[in-house]
């Protein structure tokens, strides 16, 4: 069984950095991309970024474009976001989410990253 565990959340203060972490503790499985999605307190979850293994393409949200960067390891299962220069309108709860095949639904998702940016 997959289980997709992130971590690296926390309290910051605006213009400080985080960097989230998203790794496999179940079967190790080969995706065609993985992704970090957000849900902000009464509002819907919203796509952050996502990196396609086969060639290492990323690609952001406008809202994250140039602050947040995406990286991990397909073979490990891994997945990190690095987030710099955060707003506080970045405080939500962070996914990572595994899609296994190109315009397919993300299929293993995590439990998700407490991220709270102060101003």
């Amino acid at each position: 069984q997959v289980q997709l565990v992130e971590s690296g959340g926390g309290l910051v203060q605006a213009g400080g950095s985080l960097r989230l972490s998203c790794a496999n503790s179940g079967r190790t499985f080969s995706s065609f991309a993985m992704g970090w999605f957000r849900q902000a307190p009464g509002k819907g979850r919203e796509f952050v970024a996502r990196i396609v293994w086969s060639g290492g393409s990323t690609i952001y949200a406008d809202s994250v474009k140039g602050r947040f960067t995406i990286s991990g390891d397909n073979a490990q299962n891994t997945v990190y976001l690095q987030m710099n220069s955060l707003k506080p309108e970045d405080t939500a709860v962070y996914y990572c989410a595994a899609q296994m095949a190109p315009a397919r639904d993300y299929v293993y998702w995590g439990q998700g990253t407490q991220v709270t940016v102060s101003s």
